[in-house]
C-alpha cells in the first residue's frame, strides 16, 4: 500500500473543511445513500456554531492503490499550536488560498511553519467561481509570499491547482473547464513524497496529538517513523521531558483511519498514521519506541503565549447557584487537564489558592477554553486580559506586536485610520485592488487591539473585515488610553424592574432586561459619558390611589446589548471581572460594595496626588 500524508492549511474561511468534504465524497468514503451533513470534519459543537475549525482532525481517502492521510487544520492564528504539532506527522501541505482575498496574515503564519520544516507544498487557489475572483493575481501574490518566506527552489516550483471546493471541481489550467477533483488527487500523489520510513528498524513513533476514550483512557496519535508495531507489543514511552524516566507499557488497542471511521488493526508499519492505546500518562511530544532501543525523537516545540488572564473561583452573591463544578480543586484540576491536549496553553498557580494565571495565543484561544468549561458545568470568574512582557538583551521592556490586516470600504477609511492612531498602530502598507475595498496593513501593540473589534464593526457598519496575527516582540509603546465611557453599576440586589430601566436607557446602553437577577456591584449598562455611575435598577414605581390618564402607559425598552465572552474580554477594565456560569455571562466590579469602591477610589486619588 502506497501512502501520502498531507495537511490542509489556510487562512480562516478560505475553504479547507469544505474541500475535505468534497474530497471524501468523490473518493467514495460515503455510501451513495448515506446522509452526511456539511463540513463533516467540524465535529465539535463550537466549530459548528462559529463556522471555524478549532481542532486538527485526521481522515483518509483511497485513490487507486494509494492511501492519502489528510489532516484538516485550524486557520486562526490563535490555534497555531494545533498546526505546529501536526506538521510533524505529514510530508506535504495543501495551501488553500481564496481567489478573491489572496494571502492573508494567517496564511503567512501557517505557511512559514510548513516551509521551515521542509514540507512539500501544493498551492490550491480556491473559490475561482466567486464574483470578483482573480486567480492569476492571487497566484503571483502567493509566489511573492513564498519568496518572502525564503522558500527553497523546490518549494517555489510548487504545482498550482485551481479549484472550487463548493462545487467539487479542480483544474491545472484555467483554460480547461473544471469537472471534478481528479486533477487534485493526481497532483497530490505525483508531488507529495512517500513518508521517509524505515520498515526494518526498531519501532519509533512521535506522539503529535492526544485523544481520550472513557474506556481506553488516553490515545496517542502520530506517524510511525520506523519499524512495525503489533497489537500486544511491549514498548517504551519516553517523555518529552528527558529528566523523567521511560515507562513500559503494552499496546492494548491499535487503530488506523479509513474515511471518518477508526478501524481496529493488528499491526502497522512505518509511514502510517495510527492511534495507539496503552499508556495512561502519554503526552504530546513524547516518543513511543522499542523497549530495547530507546531512541527519543526531537520533541514538538510551539511558540510562546502572548496573552494571559486570571481564572478565579466565583465569589459573587450568585456563586454556586448555576454551576456543577465551583470549587477551587475542581477548577484547578480542569485547567491542568487542558494542558494534556492544548500545547500552546500555560497554567500557573498564583499566591492565593483560588486564582490561576492562564496564558494563550490570543483572546479567541482563551475564550474557546472558557466556553468549553462553561458548557461542561464549571462556574468561575475571569480578569481582563494582559500582554506577557519580556526583557530584551539590554534589560529594556518588550511587548508583543501584532500584524493587523484590514479590508474596509473607502467610505469608512478615515474613521478606521483615526481610531487606530491613539492605539499606537503604525501603517505598513495601504493598497486599493479596485474591488471597492481598501486593504490596510498595520503593526500594532497587542494591547492596542483590546476592545477594538467592536469599535471597528460599529465604525464600518459591519462591512469591514479585520484579521491579526502575532508578529514579534518590540519596544514598549507607552501608555494607552482605556475605555472612553464609564459603566452603570447596580447599588442594590434584587430583580430588575422595567420602570427603573426606562429612566436609565436615555443615558446608557443596557446589558440587562426586566426580570433578570442583579446584585450590588454588577454592571448593568454602559454610561454615555466617562466615569462610572451607581444606579438602582430594582426601583419600582410608587403606587398611589389616584388614577390618571398617564399612569398606566406602556414602557418601551430597547433590546439590551448582547454580551459574549469575546466582547466581555475586550470590554472590561482592570478593576472588573467576568462572571461565567453555564447559564449566564455577567460583568461585575472586583469590589462589590459601593462604599468600598468609593473608599478605594479616594485612596487611589490620594496616592496619585502624593506622587
Amino acid at each position: 500500500m502506497h501512502i501520502r500524508n498531507i495537511a490542509i492549511i489556510a487562512h480562516v474561511d478560505h475553504g479547507k473543511t469544505t474541500l475535505v468534504d468534497k474530497m471524501l465524497r468523490q473518493a467514495g468514503a460515503f455510501r451513495d445513500n448515506q446522509v452526511v451533513e456539511e463540513r463533516v470534519m467540524d465535529s465539535n459543537p463550537l466549530e459548528k456554531e462559529r463556522g471555524i475549525t478549532i481542532l486538527a482532525k485526521n481522515t483518509s481517502i483511497r485513490w487507486g492503490d494509494t492511501k492519502i492521510n489528510i489532516i484538516d487544520t485550524p486557520g486562526h492564528a490563535d490555534f497555531g499550536g494545533e498546526v505546529e504539532r501536526i506538521l510533524r506527522m505529514v510530508d506535504g501541505v495543501l495551501l488553500v488560498v481564496d481567489a478573491f482575498d489572496g494571502p492573508m496574515p494567517q496564511t503567512r503564519f501557517v505557511l512559514r511553519k510548513a516551509l521551515a520544516l521542509g514540507r512539500t507544498p501544493i498551492i490550491v487557489i480556491n473559490k475561482i467561481d466567486r464574483p470578483g475572483a482573480d486567480p492569476l493575481r492571487v497566484h503571483d501574490e502567493v509566489l511573492s509570499l513564498f519568496i518572502e518566506l525564503e522558500a527553497t527552489e523546490e518549494q517555489l516550483n510548487a504545482p498550482v491547482v485551481y479549484a472550487s471546493a463548493k462545487e467539487g471541481t479542480s483544474t491545472l489550467d484555467m483554460d480547461v473547464p473544471a469537472v471534478d477533483l481528479v486533477p487534485l488527487y493526481e497532483t497530490i500523489i505525483k508531488t507529495v513524497p512517500p513518508p521517509p520510513a524505515e520498515e526494518l528498524g526498531p519501532f519509533q513513533m512521535l506522539v503529535s496529538t492526544i485523544d481520550y476514550s472513557n474506556y481506553l483512557g488516553r490515545i496517542a496519535i502520530g506517524s510511525i517513523q520506523r519499524g512495525t508495531v503489533h497489537l500486544g507489543d511491549s514498548i517504551a514511552h519516553v517523555p518529552f521531558d528527558t529528566n523523567k524516566p521511560a515507562q513500559r507499557g503494552r499496546v492494548s488497542k491499535l487503530y488506523c483511519i479509513e474515511g471518518l471511521e477508526r478501524i481496529e488493526i493488528q499491526e502497522a508499519s512505518a509511514g502510517e498514521i495510527v492511534l495507539l492505546a496503552g499508556f495512561e500518562d502519554v503526552e504530546i511530544g513524547a516518543t513511543l519506541t522499542d523497549w530495547d532501543v530507546q531512541e527519543p525523537l526531537e520533541g514538538i516545540t510551539v511558540e510562546e503565549p502572548t496573552i494571559s488572564v486570571d481564572f478565579l473561583v466565583n465569589n459573587s452573591p450568585f456563586a454556586g447557584k448555576e454551576g456543577k463544578f465551583v470549587t477551587s480543586r475542581q477548577l484547578r484540576e480542569r485547567l491542568y487537564k487542558e494542558l494534556e491536549r492544548n500545547v500552546a496553553l500555560k497554567v500557573e498557580d498564583s499566591d492565593t489558592t483560588d486564582a490561576w494565571s492562564v496564558s494563550g495565543r490570543g483572546e479567541l484561544h482563551l475564550s474557546i477554553l472558557m466556553e468549553t468549561m462553561r458548557r461542561e458545568g464549571f462556574e468561575f470568574q475571569v480578569s481582563r486580559p494582559r500582554v506577557i512582557m519580556r526583557r530584551g538583551e539590554n534589560g529594556e521592556r518588550l511587548e508583543p506586536y501584532e500584524e493587523l490586516a484590514i479590508d474596509v470600504p473607502e467610505d469608512y477609511l478615515g474613521a478606521v485610520i483615526e481610531k487606530l492612531g491613539p492605539r499606537k498602530a503604525e501603517m505598513i502598507e495601504m493598497k486599493n485592488p479596485g474591488q471597492g475595498l481598501v486593504r490596510l496593513l498595520y503593526r500594532v501593540p497587542a494591547r492596542g487591539l483590546f476592545g477594538y473589534r467592536s469599535e471597528f464593526m460599529t465604525d464600518t457598519r459591519g462591512t469591514g473585515i479585520m484579521h491579526h496575527r502575532f508578529l514579534e516582540y518590540g519596544d514598549w509603546a507607552g501608555g494607552l488610553s482605556g475605555r472612553s465611557r464609564g459603566v452603570l453599576v447596580s447599588m442594590e440586589s434584587g430583580t430588575i424592574i422595567g420602570f427603573a430601566l426606562f429612566s436609565l436607557q436615555e443615558r446608557s446602553t443596557l446589558f440587562v432586561k426586566p426580570g433578570d437577577a442583579v446584585y450590588e456591584g454588577m454592571m448593568v449598562g454602559e454610561n454615555s459619558r466617562p466615569g462610572d455611575m451607581d444606579v438602582n435598577p430594582t426601583k419600582e414605581k410608587k403606587l398611589t390611589n389616584m388614577r390618571t390618564k398617564n399612569t398606566d402607559e406602556n414602557i418601551t425598552l430597547e433590546p439590551p446589548r448582547e454580551i459574549t465572552l469575546e466582547t466581555a474580554l475586550e470590554y472590561i477594565e482592570d478593576d472588573e471581572l467576568i462572571e461565567i456560569t453555564p447559564l449566564n455571562i455577567r460583568l461585575r466590579k472586583r469590589l462589590l460594595a459601593t462604599s468600598e469602591r468609593k473608599r478605594n477610589s479616594r485612596e487611589v486619588k490620594r496616592d496619585r496626588d502624593r506622587d
